[in-house]
């Protein structure tokens, strides 16, 4: 199974857990699994998720579970391909469309805050707070999407400082003398991060947008 490729930021997990009132196929089996893994990270208690759980749910066996997947860490790694196609299907949207670096940047920061406030459970899963206690790989491969953003972001920093440097253009952004576009990237990945953390320590009612905009251009000018 394909984790489903929507690339749009309106992608949600209400919209994953649309109920369904027909007969699954073995794909969309799957695919309903994650959406329900998905919906029980939402709960503001944050509790171990077990596969007795997960079935329970469903509505079905233990072992009918284990027919699609191998293990519980699988369907995690479901989640994870799910958001990595997701949240870099709107990165390089943004890269396509905004030819400042600096914007392109900014624009990056606010869709994974963005994404954060529409998908709280995911949000858990960005954190890797919903893996403690789950195989070590898990963790490996969140560390791996995010040095991806970061990698991203590196690149559109770099971006803008050349066009700063250079006056490319009316859209050129000033930037400092000593501006350095690795230290800023590994900021803001730091900042946004910890809005993830935030918001999901308050129990999902800290927005992870709120005052982004004022803080971005701090952290980002």
């Amino acid at each position: 199974m394909q984790p489903i490729r929507k690339h749009d930021d309106d992608v949600t997990e209400q919209q994953l857990a649309t109920p369904r009132t027909t007969r699954l196929k073995p794909g969309e089996r799957r695919v309903h699994i994650l959406q329900t893994l998905a919906a029980m990270l939402e709960a503001p208690k944050n509790e171990k998720i077990t596969t007795s759980a997960l079935a329970a749910r469903l509505g079905v066996s233990e072992a009918a579970l284990y027919r699609h997947f191998a293990s519980k860490a699988q369907m995690f790694e479901g989640l994870i391909e799910f958001i990595e196609q997701t949240l870099f299907g709107l990165i390089n949207q943004i890269t396509a469309k905004e030819p400042n670096g600096v914007l392109q940047a900014r624009a990056i920061a606010l869709t994974l805050l963005n994404f954060s406030a529409k998908n709280p459970g995911m949000t858990r899963v960005l954190t890797c707070e919903a893996l403690v206690g789950e195989h070590e790989r898990l963790t490996e491969r969140v560390n791996q999407l995010l040095e991806r953003v970061e990698a991203s972001l590196k690149q559109c920093l770099r971006l803008g400082l050349m066009d700063a440097s250079s006056h490319a253009g009316p859209n050129a952004i000033p930037l400092p003398a000593d501006y350095d576009p690795v230290v800023r990237a590994s900021l803001l990945l730091s900042y946004i991060v910890g809005r993830w953390h935030r918001y999901i320590r308050s129990g999902f009612t800290r927005a992870p947008i709120e005052q982004a905009d004022a803080q971005l251009r701090l952290i980002l000018q």
